[in-house]
C-alpha cells in the first residue's frame, strides 16, 4: 500500500509540474515544469525505474536546482477578501484540517501497526478532503495552493531526502568507525564527561553540517553513542538514545541545511531575512545543548 501513497504523490507532482509548464507568467516555467516533472516520474515509476536512471533524474534535478532555472508564476489564488471573509467565518476550525495529519498518522500506526507513511498519506488526503468541505473550494483549487506553496519552498523541499540518503551513505562506509577512532585518540580515555560532550556536541554539530538529526544519529550513535558510552562505560542505552537524539534536534535549529525547518517557513513567511528563524533560535538551541549533556552526565551512569 505504501507503494500507492508513493505514486499517488507522483502524480501530484506531475500535475505541477503540467501546470508550470502551461504557466505564461513563470520565467522559468521550463526548468520549474522539468524539476516537478523529475521528482515526480522519481515517486511513480522508482520501484521499477533502472537504479541508474533514477541516478540520471536526480542529476537533473540538481543541474536546474544549481544554475537558477527555477521561479514563481501565477497560481490563480483566491483574493484576500475571500480569505479574511473564509477565516472570520471558520475561526479556529481552520486548524481542524492541520490536526488531522499527525492524530491520523498516529492513529493508524497504534492499530493497525503498518508503517506510519501510509497513515500520513491517508491523513493527508482525508485532510484534503475536510478543508474543501469546509472552504467549498472546487478541488483543483487545491491543486493551485500546493504549486504555489511547492514552488516557494523550491528545491529545498527535497533536501531532506538527499540528506537522509547522505546519512545512509556515510553509515555505510564506516565513518561511525572513523570518528570513533579520532574521538578516542581526541578525548582523555575513561572520561564519562568526555565522552558525553563529544557525542551531544558531536550529534548537534554533524545534524548542522547534515542539515538531519536522523542522518546524524546513524553516524554519531554507531561511532560513539554504542561503543564508548554505552559499552565502554555502561551507559543507560536509553537515556543515551533519547538524549543523543535531541542533541541533534538542538543543531537542527541552528542551520540552513535543516531547509525544511528553518528556510521554508521564512519563505512562506515572506521574511526579509531569510536567516532570522535560525538567528531567533540559536541561543535556545545552544542552551537545550547544554542541557541535555547536563542530563546526559547525571543520570544515564
Amino acid at each position: 500500500m505504501l507503494e500507492y501513497i508513493y505514486q499517488a504523490t507522483g502524480l501530484l507532482l506531475i500535475a505541477f509540474s503540467i501546470q508550470s509548464f502551461m504557466d505564461k507568467e513563470n520565467p522559468k516555467a521550463i526548468g520549474t515544469g522539468l524539476f516537478w516533472l523529475a521528482y515526480g516520474v522519481s515517486f511513480c515509476l522508482g520501484s521499477i525505474l533502472p537504479d541508474w536512471f533514477v541516478g540520471v533524474l536526480v542529476l537533473l534535478m540538481t543541474l536546474i536546482a544549481s544554475a537558477g532555472l527555477m521561479g514563481i508564476g501565477s497560481y490563480h489564488s483566491s483574493d484576500n477578501e475571500f480569505r479574511k471573509a473564509s477565516a472570520k467565518s471558520l475561526q479556529n476550525m481552520l486548524f481542524l484540517p492541520a490536526i488531522i495529519v499527525p492524530v491520523g498518522t498516529i492513529l493508524w500506526s497504534q492499530v493497525t501497526g503498518e508503517s506510519a507513511l501510509i497513515g500520513l498519506g491517508i491523513s493527508s488526503v482525508a485532510a484534503l478532503l475536510v478543508a474543501n468541505g469546509m472552504t467549498k473550494c472546487r478541488p483543483v483549487q487545491s491543486i493551485h495552493e500546493g504549486r504555489r506553496l511547492i514552488d516557494t519552498i523550491g528545491w529545498a523541499a527535497i533536501l531532506s531526502q538527499f540528506l537522509a540518503a547522505l546519512g545512509y551513505l556515510f553509515g555505510q562506509a564506516g565513518v561511525g568507525d572513523t570518528v570513533s577512532q579520532i574521538v578516542k585518540e581526541i578525548v582523555p580515555h575513561g572520561s564519562v564527561l568526555a565522552y558525553v560532550i563529544a557525542y551531544t556536541f558531536g550529534m548537534a554539530i554533524f545534524t548542522i553540517v547534515m542539515g538531519n538529526a536522523f542522518a546524524a544519529f546513524a553516524v554519531i550513535t554507531a561511532g560513539i553513542g554504542i561503543p564508548l558510552l554505552i559499552v565502554e562505560m555502561g551507559g543507560n542505552p536509553v537515556i543515551v538514545g533519547v538524549l543523543g537524539m535531541v542533541s541533534g534536534y538542538c543543531g537542527t535549529l541552528m542551520t540552513p541545511m535543516a531547509a525544511n525547518f528553518n528556510v521554508v517557513p521564512a519563505a512562506l513567511l515572506e521574511l526579509e531575512n531569510k536567516n532570522q528563524v535560525i538567528i531567533t533560535q540559536f541561543i535556545p538551541g545552544f542552551i537545550m545543548l547544554l542541557i541535555n549533556t547536563t542530563f546526559m552526565y547525571l543520570f544515564a551512569f
